[in-house]
């Protein structure tokens, strides 16, 4: 089952839409508009962009949890930015051969096509 957008007005007589998840969580709620096409416009726009989205992480990253350690050190200030390190690959996608290099024989081939030596040239004539 999908979400549900449900446009209300707000306490301000602004109209404004929140996304709903299927067990009625709610997972978004928009900008004021001034009337109910514009708030109608804006799911459009949310429903194009929202599958294709990219996403960029801005948080921190999370401290390294060793063994043996009880107490938790303080982060030292940063002054610029952390690298973002690449995200591991799910183990689901590791089994379906997603980011695997595939060697020459590993490829798969066309069954449809003959050899070359065996073909035959069409006239036309049946």
């Amino acid at each position: 089952m999908a979400g549900v957008f449900e446009v209300f007005v707000d306490a301000e007589s602004q109209f404004r839409f929140r996304l709903k998840a299927p067990d009625g969580t709610v997972l978004a709620v928009s900008a004021p508009f001034e009337d109910k096409r514009a708030a109608a416009a804006g799911i459009a726009a949310v429903r194009e962009c929202a599958g294709t989205g990219l996403i960029t992480d801005l948080s921190a990253a999370a401290p390294q949890v060793t063994a043996g350690t009880t107490q938790e050190e303080p982060a030292p200030a940063r002054v610029s930015a952390p690298k973002q390190a690449p995200l591991p690959a799910r183990a689901e996608h590791l089994r379906q051969g997603f980011g695997k290099k595939r060697t020459p024989s590993e490829v798969p081939g066309s069954q449809l096509r003959r050899p070359a030596a065996t073909q035959t040239r069409w006239t036309g004539a049946a």
